[in-house]
């Protein structure tokens, strides 16, 4: 189904009873039997994850895997693989001027990219009474994949060409790479920026906005909802990320909800900010219950506020732990029902 997205996110915010939208697809696994190495590499099987989860859980939407090594491991990055745990980029493929600008932009489809698009294609015929959201990585996330994440840093300051030189290549490839999920039957993607939280305001402006902004008009254009996502500490940032044209913000549980609620526009939505780790994966069903309770309480109030995860739920999350999320969610609109 082809779903109206500005309307979708409208009736988000002006609904009283708000699904829950935690960046929820890998724990899907331990439903299909699969492991993490064997799904990242299989669309079909991302698919069978997807709607795995899609079936458990009465979630706003269907999100794809958040893998962000894919992208990277297009452009030639290495990348270790392994049964319970997410893959990760292990060593930077950029030194020097002459290799980045020797740096060739994949085509949409290379390496495991042609899976997730498969995955998508597949899930979007699968289910219909829902939005597909697939992954993505941020731009300067990529870019410090290719270029170490410590050495991204110091480069900013000592070569900020050479940065620039691959942040406008990552940004040609994710843009292109949004188009192309758009075909696949994406109604938005969520781009994950988390990297790009670790900058000041003044690097954040000249090494992340423009470029996300670049995808955020491709998304747009191409008639994607994007939901931009940063999981950092990224207070200082706050009025920059307001000002990045997204259709809606998710942020980790590095930040305080309701401050980030003040700071954003109140027509977009913000979801946030259950610690995927401490409190999902290893918390009791209970403690889980009453975390997401008390935060439901405190950022009530806000009607663009949307209870989700802070980030990637690990694989091997109980599923009992994410059923605890469901339901209290699902108690305390109750409850504020019978008030």
């Amino acid at each position: 189904m082809d779903f109206d997205m500005k309307k979708w996110i409208q009736d988000m915010i002006r609904a009283d009873v708000k699904k829950p939208l935690p960046v929820l697809s890998f724990p899907g696994i331990q439903i299909t039997g699969n492991t993490v190495e064997e799904i990242v590499g299989n669309g079909t099987l991302q698919a069978d994850c997807m709607e795995a989860v899609a079936k458990k859980f009465d979630m706003a939407a269907v999100l794809s895997l958040m893998d962000l090594s894919v992208e990277a491991e297009a452009f030639g990055s290495p990348v270790r693989y392994s049964a319970e745990e997410v893959p990760t980029v292990t060593a930077p493929i950029i030194h020097d001027e002459d290799e980045a600008e020797a740096l060739r932009v994949p085509e949409v489809g290379e390496g495991r990219t042609g899976e997730c698009l498969k995955g998508i294609r597949e899930i979007a015929d699968r289910v219909k009474d829902r939005p597909i959201l697939a992954g993505m990585i941020g731009p300067y996330s990529l870019a410090g994949r290719l270029l170490d994440m410590t050495e991204i840093m110091i480069l900013c300051y000592e070569d900020p060409e050479l940065v620039e030189t691959v942040l406008e290549k990552v940004t040609q490839f994710l843009c292109a790479y949004a188009k192309a999920f758009k075909e696949a039957g994406a109604d938005g993607i969520v781009l994950a920026e988390p990297a790009a939280g670790l900058l000041g305001p003044g690097l954040f402006r000249d090494f992340s906005v423009p470029y996300v902004k670049q995808i955020c008009e491709t998304a747009q254009a191409e008639g994607l909802m994007l939901l931009y996502h940063n999981c950092g500490t990224v207070e200082p940032l706050l009025a920059d990320i307001a000002g990045i044209p997204a259709a809606g913000y998710s942020f980790g549980n590095a930040v305080d909800m309701e401050t980030v609620l003040k700071a954003m526009p109140e027509d977009r939505i913000v979801i946030g900010n259950i610690d995927p780790v401490g409190v999902l994966r290893n918390g009791t069903p209970d403690g889980i219950r009453r975390e997401t309770k008390s935060l439901m309480e405190k950022c009530y109030g806000y009607p663009n506020f949307v209870i989700a995860s802070g980030c990637d739920i690990p694989p091997m999350t109980p599923i009992e732990n994410l059923q605890a999320f469901f339901d209290a969610a699902e108690e305390f609109y109750q409850k504020d029902k019978e008030c």
